[in-house]
Protein backbone atom coordinates (compact mmCIF):
# COMPACT_ATOMS: atom_id res chain seq x y z
CA UNK A 1 0.00 0.00 0.00
CA UNK A 2 1.54 3.33 -1.60
CA UNK A 3 1.43 6.43 1.44
CA UNK A 4 -0.20 9.43 0.22
CA UNK A 5 2.19 12.44 -0.17
CA UNK A 6 1.71 15.19 2.14
CA UNK A 7 1.52 19.01 0.44
CA UNK A 8 2.31 21.80 2.08
CA UNK A 9 1.68 25.72 1.70
CA UNK A 10 4.59 27.56 3.03
CA UNK A 11 4.89 31.00 4.27
CA UNK A 12 8.01 31.75 2.96
CA UNK A 13 11.01 29.63 1.42
CA UNK A 14 12.89 29.33 5.29
CA UNK A 15 9.98 27.47 6.21
CA UNK A 16 10.37 24.45 3.67
CA UNK A 17 13.67 22.77 5.30
CA UNK A 18 11.74 23.03 8.74
CA UNK A 19 8.02 21.62 6.84
CA UNK A 20 10.33 18.96 5.53
CA UNK A 21 12.27 17.73 8.54
CA UNK A 22 8.53 17.23 9.74
CA UNK A 23 6.96 15.19 7.03
CA UNK A 24 5.97 17.19 4.24
CA UNK A 25 6.46 15.68 1.20
CA UNK A 26 5.81 18.69 -1.59
CA UNK A 27 5.06 22.03 -1.39
CA UNK A 28 2.73 24.35 -3.05
CA UNK A 29 3.75 27.97 -3.71
CA UNK A 30 3.67 31.17 -6.24
CA UNK A 31 2.65 34.88 -6.22
CA UNK A 32 -0.39 36.69 -5.61
CA UNK A 33 -0.30 37.63 -9.70
CA UNK A 34 -0.41 33.82 -11.02
CA UNK A 35 -2.07 32.14 -7.60
CA UNK A 36 -4.88 32.50 -5.31
CA UNK A 37 -4.70 32.12 -1.71
CA UNK A 38 -1.25 31.33 -1.11
CA UNK A 39 0.09 30.63 1.86
CA UNK A 40 3.06 33.09 1.53
CA UNK A 41 3.91 35.64 -1.24
CA UNK A 42 6.76 34.05 -3.35
CA UNK A 43 8.72 36.07 -5.96
CA UNK A 44 10.41 34.62 -8.65
CA UNK A 45 14.24 34.83 -6.71
CA UNK A 46 11.96 32.73 -3.97
CA UNK A 47 10.57 30.51 -6.11
CA UNK A 48 14.43 29.58 -7.44
CA UNK A 49 15.77 29.47 -3.98
CA UNK A 50 12.58 27.44 -2.80
CA UNK A 51 12.94 25.04 -5.64
CA UNK A 52 16.67 24.08 -4.47
CA UNK A 53 16.06 23.87 -1.22
CA UNK A 54 13.63 21.62 -1.49
CA UNK A 55 15.38 19.33 -4.25
CA UNK A 56 18.66 18.99 -2.19
CA UNK A 57 16.01 18.02 0.47
CA UNK A 58 14.16 15.29 -2.15
CA UNK A 59 11.12 17.18 -1.82
CA UNK A 60 8.98 18.25 -4.63
CA UNK A 61 7.73 22.11 -5.76
CA UNK A 62 4.77 23.14 -7.24
CA UNK A 63 3.74 26.73 -8.46
CA UNK A 64 0.52 28.00 -8.35
CA UNK A 65 -0.91 29.45 -11.72
CA UNK A 66 -4.80 28.80 -10.55
CA UNK A 67 -5.56 32.92 -10.56
CA UNK A 68 -8.81 33.59 -12.62
CA UNK A 69 -6.64 35.44 -15.92
CA UNK A 70 -8.42 37.96 -17.78
CA UNK A 71 -6.58 39.39 -21.02
CA UNK A 72 -4.34 42.01 -19.48
CA UNK A 73 -2.59 38.83 -18.02
CA UNK A 74 -2.61 36.01 -20.54
CA UNK A 75 0.50 37.89 -21.94
CA UNK A 76 2.88 37.30 -19.32
CA UNK A 77 1.91 33.37 -19.31
CA UNK A 78 4.48 32.38 -21.97
CA UNK A 79 7.57 34.14 -19.71
CA UNK A 80 6.35 32.73 -16.44
CA UNK A 81 5.98 29.05 -17.55
CA UNK A 82 9.67 29.11 -19.40
CA UNK A 83 10.81 30.94 -15.63
CA UNK A 84 9.40 27.79 -14.20
CA UNK A 85 10.75 25.44 -16.43
CA UNK A 86 14.17 27.18 -16.25
CA UNK A 87 13.93 26.62 -12.40
CA UNK A 88 13.19 23.31 -12.22
CA UNK A 89 9.44 23.35 -10.56
CA UNK A 90 7.91 19.75 -10.56
CA UNK A 91 4.72 20.74 -11.36
CA UNK A 92 2.35 24.19 -12.33
CA UNK A 93 -1.19 23.99 -10.92
CA UNK A 94 -3.42 25.62 -13.02
CA UNK A 95 -7.43 25.73 -13.10
CA UNK A 96 -7.53 28.41 -16.77
CA UNK A 97 -7.43 26.74 -20.25
CA UNK A 98 -5.19 29.32 -20.94
CA UNK A 99 -2.34 28.33 -18.61
CA UNK A 100 -2.90 24.96 -20.29
CA UNK A 101 -2.83 26.01 -23.62
CA UNK A 102 0.47 28.22 -23.43
CA UNK A 103 2.47 25.51 -21.26
CA UNK A 104 1.80 22.62 -24.44
CA UNK A 105 3.17 25.54 -26.72
CA UNK A 106 5.99 26.75 -24.75
CA UNK A 107 7.11 23.30 -22.46
CA UNK A 108 5.45 20.76 -23.74
CA UNK A 109 6.80 18.47 -21.17
CA UNK A 110 5.99 20.64 -17.70
CA UNK A 111 3.76 18.39 -15.71
CA UNK A 112 0.42 19.68 -14.50
CA UNK A 113 -2.13 19.98 -12.10
CA UNK A 114 -5.27 21.04 -12.36
CA UNK A 115 -7.22 23.04 -9.88
CA UNK A 116 -9.96 25.20 -9.90
CA UNK A 117 -11.15 24.68 -6.16
CA UNK A 118 -14.81 24.04 -7.11
CA UNK A 119 -15.75 21.94 -10.05
CA UNK A 120 -13.83 18.82 -9.24
CA UNK A 121 -16.63 16.95 -8.61
CA UNK A 122 -16.65 13.67 -10.66
CA UNK A 123 -14.25 11.81 -12.25
CA UNK A 124 -15.31 12.26 -15.65
CA UNK A 125 -13.99 15.89 -15.45
CA UNK A 126 -11.45 14.61 -13.96
CA UNK A 127 -10.13 12.66 -16.26
CA UNK A 128 -11.18 14.97 -18.86
CA UNK A 129 -8.86 17.25 -17.57
CA UNK A 130 -6.14 13.81 -17.48
CA UNK A 131 -6.68 13.99 -21.64
CA UNK A 132 -5.62 17.40 -21.97
CA UNK A 133 -2.20 16.66 -20.73
CA UNK A 134 -2.97 16.97 -16.73
CA UNK A 135 -1.28 14.64 -14.41
CA UNK A 136 -2.90 15.42 -11.18
CA UNK A 137 -6.98 16.69 -10.32
CA UNK A 138 -7.16 18.69 -7.35
CA UNK A 139 -11.34 17.80 -5.67
CA UNK A 140 -13.07 20.25 -4.94
CA UNK A 141 -13.65 20.68 -1.04
CA UNK A 142 -17.63 19.87 -0.99
CA UNK A 143 -17.19 16.29 -1.65
CA UNK A 144 -17.78 13.71 1.01
CA UNK A 145 -15.79 10.60 1.40
CA UNK A 146 -18.16 8.34 -0.60
CA UNK A 147 -17.36 10.45 -3.65
CA UNK A 148 -14.12 11.12 -3.02
CA UNK A 149 -13.52 7.48 -3.03
CA UNK A 150 -15.68 6.64 -6.07
CA UNK A 151 -13.65 9.42 -7.71
CA UNK A 152 -10.05 8.02 -6.87
CA UNK A 153 -11.45 4.52 -8.07
CA UNK A 154 -12.72 5.78 -11.44
CA UNK A 155 -10.03 8.70 -12.12
CA UNK A 156 -7.08 7.79 -14.49
CA UNK A 157 -4.81 10.66 -12.52
CA UNK A 158 -3.68 11.25 -9.86
CA UNK A 159 -6.24 13.00 -6.85
CA UNK A 160 -5.29 15.76 -4.53
CA UNK A 161 -7.93 16.11 -1.18
CA UNK A 162 -7.20 18.48 1.47
CA UNK A 163 -7.28 17.24 4.88
CA UNK A 164 -6.39 20.00 7.27
CA UNK A 165 -6.92 23.91 7.13
CA UNK A 166 -9.06 26.72 6.13
CA UNK A 167 -11.40 26.50 3.04
CA UNK A 168 -12.58 29.16 1.20
CA UNK A 169 -16.72 30.10 1.20
CA UNK A 170 -16.63 33.07 -1.45
CA UNK A 171 -14.55 34.98 -3.69
CA UNK A 172 -15.00 37.95 -5.96
CA UNK A 173 -12.65 39.82 -8.34
CA UNK A 174 -13.96 43.04 -7.16
CA UNK A 175 -12.37 44.57 -4.12
CA UNK A 176 -15.37 44.48 -2.02
CA UNK A 177 -13.38 45.79 1.22
CA UNK A 178 -12.24 48.66 -0.60
CA UNK A 179 -15.24 49.99 -2.14
CA UNK A 180 -17.00 49.17 1.06
CA UNK A 181 -14.79 51.62 3.01
CA UNK A 182 -14.79 54.02 0.22
CA UNK A 183 -19.05 54.03 0.43
CA UNK A 184 -18.68 55.26 3.43
CA UNK A 185 -15.92 57.72 3.08
CA UNK A 186 -13.85 56.28 4.95
CA UNK A 187 -9.95 56.78 4.56
CA UNK A 188 -9.16 53.30 2.27
CA UNK A 189 -5.90 53.06 4.82
CA UNK A 190 -7.58 50.20 6.60
CA UNK A 191 -6.19 47.85 8.97
CA UNK A 192 -6.41 44.74 6.87
CA UNK A 193 -3.92 46.56 4.57
CA UNK A 194 -1.48 46.23 6.90
CA UNK A 195 -2.28 42.77 8.48
CA UNK A 196 -4.84 40.67 6.48
CA UNK A 197 -4.88 38.48 9.48
CA UNK A 198 -6.70 40.01 11.66
CA UNK A 199 -9.62 41.02 9.28
CA UNK A 200 -13.05 39.18 10.01
CA UNK A 201 -16.58 39.20 9.33
CA UNK A 202 -18.27 38.54 12.88
CA UNK A 203 -21.19 36.28 12.79
CA UNK A 204 -22.75 37.68 16.44
CA UNK A 205 -25.74 35.10 16.61
CA UNK A 206 -23.86 31.85 15.75
CA UNK A 207 -20.32 33.36 17.17
CA UNK A 208 -18.26 33.26 13.74
CA UNK A 209 -15.47 34.91 12.91
CA UNK A 210 -14.96 34.35 9.10
CA UNK A 211 -11.32 35.71 8.54
CA UNK A 212 -11.53 37.96 5.35
CA UNK A 213 -8.92 39.30 3.27
CA UNK A 214 -8.13 41.38 -0.05
CA UNK A 215 -5.10 40.78 -2.52
CA UNK A 216 -4.85 41.40 -6.17
CA UNK A 217 -7.20 38.68 -6.86
CA UNK A 218 -10.38 40.38 -5.24
CA UNK A 219 -11.89 39.53 -1.62
CA UNK A 220 -11.39 36.17 -0.18
CA UNK A 221 -14.03 35.30 2.83
CA UNK A 222 -12.93 31.93 4.91
CA UNK A 223 -14.58 29.40 6.83
CA UNK A 224 -14.88 29.38 10.12
CA UNK A 225 -13.36 26.83 11.47
CA UNK A 226 -10.33 24.31 10.02
CA UNK A 227 -10.96 20.88 8.21
CA UNK A 228 -9.52 17.90 9.85
CA UNK A 229 -9.52 14.53 8.96
CA UNK A 230 -6.14 13.39 10.41
CA UNK A 231 -8.70 10.19 12.51
CA UNK A 232 -10.58 9.66 9.31
CA UNK A 233 -7.60 8.66 6.88
CA UNK A 234 -8.62 5.26 6.08
CA UNK A 235 -10.76 4.76 3.30
CA UNK A 236 -8.91 7.27 1.35
CA UNK A 237 -5.52 5.50 2.35
CA UNK A 238 -7.07 2.17 1.31
CA UNK A 239 -8.50 3.79 -1.72
CA UNK A 240 -5.23 5.30 -3.12
CA UNK A 241 -5.73 8.87 -2.93
CA UNK A 242 -2.61 10.39 -3.78
CA UNK A 243 -1.83 13.59 -2.29
CA UNK A 244 -3.19 15.38 1.10
CA UNK A 245 -3.43 18.44 1.16
CA UNK A 246 -2.56 20.71 4.48
CA UNK A 247 -3.44 24.11 3.88
CA UNK A 248 -1.34 27.08 5.68
CA UNK A 249 -3.06 30.07 4.51
CA UNK A 250 -3.05 32.56 7.84
CA UNK A 251 -1.40 30.20 10.17
CA UNK A 252 2.21 30.08 11.68
CA UNK A 253 5.41 28.32 10.75
CA UNK A 254 5.03 26.52 14.27
CA UNK A 255 1.51 25.45 14.02
CA UNK A 256 2.12 23.92 10.64
CA UNK A 257 5.12 22.01 11.79
CA UNK A 258 3.01 20.72 14.66
CA UNK A 259 0.63 19.43 12.86
CA UNK A 260 2.70 18.19 9.91
CA UNK A 261 3.98 15.70 12.16
CA UNK A 262 1.29 14.56 13.25
CA UNK A 263 -0.36 14.06 9.99
CA UNK A 264 3.48 12.40 9.17
CA UNK A 265 2.61 9.81 12.56
CA UNK A 266 -1.03 9.40 11.17
CA UNK A 267 -0.40 8.22 7.96
CA UNK A 268 2.99 6.43 8.35
CA UNK A 269 1.08 4.15 11.23
CA UNK A 270 -2.31 4.26 9.17
CA UNK A 271 -0.26 2.47 6.10
CA UNK A 272 2.04 0.51 8.47
CA UNK A 273 0.40 -0.48 11.57
CA UNK A 274 -3.34 0.05 11.36
CA UNK A 275 -3.87 -1.35 14.33
CA UNK A 276 -1.73 0.94 16.23
CA UNK A 277 -3.23 3.86 14.40
CA UNK A 278 -6.56 2.95 15.25
CA UNK A 279 -5.19 3.14 18.70
CA UNK A 280 -3.52 6.59 18.87
CA UNK A 281 -5.97 8.72 16.00
CA UNK A 282 -7.91 10.07 18.80
CA UNK A 283 -5.19 10.86 20.75
CA UNK A 284 -3.84 12.76 17.86
CA UNK A 285 -6.81 14.85 16.93
CA UNK A 286 -6.72 15.42 20.95
CA UNK A 287 -3.72 17.29 20.43
CA UNK A 288 -4.42 19.42 17.57
CA UNK A 289 -7.43 20.74 19.17
CA UNK A 290 -5.13 21.66 22.05
CA UNK A 291 -3.09 23.43 19.59
CA UNK A 292 -6.41 25.56 17.64
CA UNK A 293 -6.21 28.73 17.97
CA UNK A 294 -9.46 30.27 20.46
CA UNK A 295 -12.86 30.54 18.17
CA UNK A 296 -11.72 28.22 15.22
CA UNK A 297 -12.83 24.96 16.10
CA UNK A 298 -11.98 21.26 14.15
CA UNK A 299 -14.62 19.91 12.36
CA UNK A 300 -14.78 17.42 9.22
CA UNK A 301 -15.71 20.16 6.62
CA UNK A 302 -18.14 18.12 4.13
CA UNK A 303 -16.07 14.61 4.34
CA UNK A 304 -19.71 13.75 6.81
CA UNK A 305 -21.44 16.39 5.29
CA UNK A 306 -21.77 17.98 8.94
CA UNK A 307 -20.38 21.65 7.56
CA UNK A 308 -23.27 24.09 6.76
CA UNK A 309 -22.59 27.10 5.32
Amino acid sequence: MKKPEILLTPTCVGDIEKLALAGADAFLIGEARYGLRLAGEFKREDVVEAINVAHRLHKKVYVAMNAIFHNDKVDELKNYILFLQDAGVDAIVYGDPAVLMTAREVAPTITLHWSTETTGTNWYVCNYWGRKGSKRAVLARELNMDAIVEIKENADVEIEVQVHGMTCMFQSKRPLLGHYFLYQEKAMEIENRKDTKNMFLLDKERGNKYPIFEDENGTHIMSPNDVCIIDELEEMIDAGVDSFKIDGILKSIDYLIDVTKKYRQAIDLCVENREKYEDIKETLLEELEAIQPKNRMLDTGFFFKETVY
